[in-house]
């Protein structure tokens, strides 16, 4: 277990705060088919268990997420050895229970993301994986089970709505969003779990809240400023409890990785073009997903 190398990307909030807690640090720099991926990612040890870590966004919050090099950086984890990843993001809550500063652990997806790469397999074949249930329910199920035993209200499960952005809902957005059944909305989980999905790794989202999107009228009173400060003082409220939920995990003796999850066999019907017809190149640029 100790030898595992567990993948965790860090999206608004954790993606700074993580790397304080890390031990024994190597910066990998690593090319892939797909381009460069956000930046150099960190491996080294967090309590018992190996960690490959990447911050979603760059140095500095640099990168929107519509410029989030995502298939670079599934690819890159792979190229490592990554087998599970847990991820973590800020959204706005849509539902009246999901209060800003708690955590929720994604089980569903409604993509609306229309500028990013979703699939490594354009130009190589036609290859359709199965998406019904598009994260890892075992790894999920870790998730879950370990939020209960730390002081953090997370709910067990929510329905992610992935927009575009970089601009938030209109009003009106808001509420067709709730009507479809979201639970949160945010702009950094797809194509990521579509293209762990693909690359065959074991893929876990932790959602933080940070605010009720528009949907729910803000109190009067307040000037932007302090509306914004409210907004980050909920986000850092919600990063501290995400940073305590994966140290617990990780703490745990639980196995992250499972080579018999479906996940680690999600290619293996999903490749639907001819074996003669797919290029000897192609194949060997994309042999690390197959592995």
């Amino acid at each position: 277990m100790a030898e595992e190398l567990i993948g965790i990307i860090g999206g608004t909030g954790l993606g700074d705060a993580l790397t304080e807690h890390l031990e024994d640090v190597e910066l990998r720099d690593i090319e892939t088919p797909f381009g460069k991926p956000s930046m150099a990612i960190c491996v080294g040890k967090l309590g018992k268990r190996q960690i490959a870590f990447l911050n979603r966004h760059g140095k500095g919050h640099k990168l929107s997420p519509s410029e989030v090099p995502y298939a670079a950086n599934i690819f890159a984890l792979k190229k490592l050895g990554v087998h599970a990843v847990i991820g973590s993001g800020a959204v706005g809550s849509l539902r009246e229970e999901i209060a800003p500063g708690n955590l929720v652990i994604v089980d569903q997806f409604i993509d609306k993301t229309f500028r990013r790469t979703s699939s490594f397999f354009a130009g190589f074949a036609a290859v359709h994986c199965e998406g019904a249930e598009p994260v890892c329910g075992r790894l999920r199920k870790i998730l879950a089970d370990t939020a209960k035993d730390i002081e953090t209200k997370t709910h067990p499960e929510g329905t992610y709505v992935c927009m575009e952005g970089p601009q938030f809902s209109t009003r009106a957005e808001s509420l067709m969003h709730r009507a479809w059944g979201g639970d949160l909305i945010g702009m950094t989980a797809m194509p990521e779990a579509k293209l762990a999905r693909e690359a065959q790794i074991c893929y876990g989202l932790i959602a933080l809240a940070s605010d009720y999107d528009c949907w729910r009228p803000h109190k009067g009173g307040g000037d932007k400023q302090t509306l914004l400060k409210e907004i980050i003082a909920n986000l850092q409220t919600a990063t501290n409890n995400c940073l305590e939920l994966i140290k617990a995990v990780l703490a745990s003796d639980l196995d992250l990785v499972c080579e018999d999850c479906d996940c680690r066999k999600s290619l293996d019907l999903a490749v639907w073009t001819d074996p003669a017809q797919i290029e000897t190149a192609d194949k060997e640029k994309l042999k690390v997903l197959f592995e």
